[in-house]
């Protein structure tokens, strides 16, 4: 009888798709995240792999790059990757991976019948070439930074980057800024950056004063690889101090890992100093668990509705929860401007697209400050659906949902003027009052500092 594995965290989606596949006459193998999948398969060698793209611990590209460049391991397995966004860039860079198909979700009984009939009894050349190992190091104990640098029962959050897709100096962004996203955290003795855009280097300035050569140990953690997230690394000052330790964690990139992707901007002819000419101590991670600690403080992190794979993080502070999503596309309104079956009365389709809104409405539940993609208003989101970025109204319905103190509406697009901003601001603050609430809405501001005190952590 052949065998079919299914990797999907998502039991409903996970639950359909077996009893299908048993109809069919298939005998089903389950997994609700990556380790434990590829496990599975190794031992059972199935004939058939099913797996989210986003599967947690171990992504679909992660595990079909995996097995592409072990063919021996696998030798007769189709491996088609399933994709809750439907972006053109997956479905490309899946068969990049290795990929023998990949098909978006929801998935009904006729696609996966007619994916069944579709895709070839076994997989021919791979796409994907072997390449080495990326480095990597396991959990470090990074010392805290030095005594009141990060006040005790303080987390303070200030803004280096805020705009999105590409920097964009000039007198008209002058108010909020034109640097891309970077964010810094302390909070617990720990200084924790948040993405590497152009922002970087004024925060890198910044702390080369603040500490006059005292040695420092930072975690930098990634989003994901585009250029409006990392093209400020290479100008990071305090990559250049010997004395630094500097601990970068991120997610594993659609095509290549994560070393590949930030030190390939740093080969000639791009850049005149090379990855491994960087005098700090660099310890980069590619993590596959959802959970992790920075001394003592918790993250989490989650999968977004964006172009390949992209995380959010929540900062679990002794003064509360800190909540980075700088590119999202919510599902619901996502999924009925871009499926027709959706417009038409294609339940099965907008429960899906419930079901993964909410998961993000429980990741960011009563943070006290939630820094979130808002590129759009409503008019022109119209015209970039599956752009992977969001409007400010869904933004706003999403962190009343989830009782969040704070809200920053963050990844402004290149063409928005400060006045254009102003105006984004002000109709959130109206939705909100019409709603009848009182959250506080602010559009994150270059230079602009939050301040969380310990007292007010609650249960958050």
């Amino acid at each position: 009888m052949k065998s079919a594995l299914l990797i999907d965290e998502d039991r409903v989606m996970r639950h359909s798709l077996a009893l299908w596949l048993r109809q069919a006459g298939w005998a089903v193998l389950e997994a609700d995240e990556g380790a434990t999948g590829l496990a599975i398969a190794l031992e059972q060698k199935p004939s058939l792999i099913l797996c989210d793209l986003q599967a947690p611990r171990y992504n679909g590209f992660q595990l079909c790059r995996f097995l592409r460049t072990k063919p021996e391991k696998l030798p007769g397995t189709r491996i088609v990757l399933t994709a809750s966004g439907g972006y053109g860039v997956d479905r490309e860079t899946a068969f990049q991976a290795g990929a023998d198909e990949c098909i978006v979700k929801p998935i009904l009984q006729s696609d996966l019948l007619r994916l069944l009939r579709k895709i070839p009894e076994a997989p021919g050349e791979t796409q994907m070439a072997a390449r080495p190992a990326a480095a990597g190091g396991g959990e470090e104990d990074f010392p805290p930074l030095p005594a009141g640098a990060a006040p005790e029962g303080q987390a303070v959050v200030r803004f280096w980057g805020v705009r999105g897709s590409i920097a964009t100096p000039g007198e008209s962004t002058l108010r909020y800024g034109g640097n891309t996203s970077c964010v810094e955290v302390r909070a617990d003795g720990q200084l924790i950056i948040l993405d590497a855009g152009t922002g970087i280097r004024p925060l890198g300035l910044s702390l080369a004063r603040e500490f006059k050569g005292v040695p420092l140990s930072l975690t930098l953690l990634i989003t994901h690889t585009h250029w409006d997230h990392i093209q400020g690394f290479p100008f990071f000052d305090a990559a250049y101090n010997p004395k630094n330790r500097l601990r970068i964690v991120g997610y594993e990139g659609a095509r290549e890992g994560l070393l590949g992707a930030l030190s390939s901007q740093m080969e000639s002819p791009y850049f005149p100093v090379g990855w491994r000419q960087l005098p700090s101590y660099i310890s980069l991670q590619e993590m596959k668990q959802p959970r992790f600690q920075i001394g003592p403080i918790g993250v989490q992190t989650m999968y977004l509705n964006h172009p390949g794979i992209c995380v959010g993080y929540r900062l679990q502070t002794s003064a509360g929860a800190i909540a980075y999503l700088p590119d999202n596309e919510p599902f619901q309104r996502y999924k009925y401007h871009a499926e027709p079956k959706a417009r038409s009365g294609g339940t099965e389709i907008l429960e899906f697209a419930r079901r993964m809104d909410q998961k993000l409405v429980d990741f960011i539940h009563e943070a006290e400050v939630l820094i979130i993609d808002a590129q759009y208003d409503l008019t022109e989101y119209q015209t970039r659906v599956g752009w992977g970025h969001g409007c400010v109204d869904d933004v706003v319905a999403l962190a009343l949902n989830a009782n969040v103190k704070r809200l920053y509406l963050f990844h402004h697009d290149p063409a928005h003027e400060d006045a254009k901003i102003d105006a984004m601001v002000a109709w959130a603050r109206e939705f909100v009052a019409a709603l009848g609430d009182k959250l506080p809405v602010e559009a994150a501001r270059e230079g602009a500092e939050v301040t969380l005190k310990a007292s007010r952590a609650g249960g958050s």
